[in-house]
């Protein structure tokens, strides 16, 4: 799957910045995008709006098989599309992830998303954004990013990036929920969160998202892989 297309594979915890870093690094580098979250909350906005019932195997299936996704990485505005209708706000409420949390739990769904996932890896090249990119779904990416922060910074960022779209949070109950989400994450039986042996750790605490972003891509020329046409973007 990665034999000739580079993956650049960045994983972490909730809040340490990977997204917004994975769309610099995917527009700079002029390579898709795949934030690999999104496909689980994808399905449960799917589901819901079908209302259609979470613990319905065969219909969750289906659209997991089925739905039509796409992901825009020109922007610095996180832009994902579903049936050709943008969801970005829809799909980022806490509800959203919660349910997406649940669904990925289910073996048949984790095994049609990952499939779904691997066939992003197109030329000229992907970068990929997740909890399990480098360990499980791309365990040949060219690099591995493992991005982190402390609890407290990423509660705050996440806090920031839901009121600034619009979506009513409370700064203590999204530091609950971030605590209950990296201890559901890291002790889940299928794909834990945690750095594949051969991951980068950086820890983002301190760094502002250029900075991430330019460590990263310095790595990324250390590999030997040699950009063709990188823009200033």
């Amino acid at each position: 799957m990665t034999d000739y297309v580079p993956v650049l594979a960045i994983d972490g915890p909730s809040g340490s910045g990977k997204g917004t870093v994975s769309r610099k690094l995917a527009r700079r580098l002029g390579w898709h995008l795949l934030d690999s979250g999104a496909l689980y909350r994808l399905v449960a906005l799917a589901a819901v709006e079908g209302k259609l019932s979470l613990d319905d195997p065969e219909r969750l299936a289906h659209i997991a098989s089925n739905m039509n996704i796409s992901f825009a990485p020109a922007s610095d505005l996180e832009q994902v599309f579903l049936e050709g209708k943008e969801v970005s706000k829809d799909m980022r409420t806490e509800a959203c992830g919660t349910n997406a949390s649940k669904i990925a739990l289910q073996p048949t769904i984790r095994n049609i998303v990952v499939a779904r996932q691997r066939r992003f890896a197109q030329a000229p090249g992907l970068v990929a954004d997740g909890r399990d990119m480098g360990t499980i779904v791309f365990p040949d990416a060219i690099l591995k990013v493992f991005l982190t922060a402390s609890p407290e910074e990423r509660a705050s960022r996440r806090y920031n990036q839901l009121k600034d779209k619009g979506i009513d949070v409370n700064l203590a109950a999204l530091s609950r929920h971030v605590y209950r989400r990296d201890r559901r994450d890291l002790e889940r039986n299928v794909a834990p969160l945690r750095p594949a042996q051969d991951a980068r750790v950086l820890d983002s605490t301190e760094l502002d998202e250029n900075e991430v972003a330019e460590y990263i891509f310095e790595w990324l020329l250390g590999t030997g892989w040699s950009p063709v046409k990188v823009s200033d973007g």
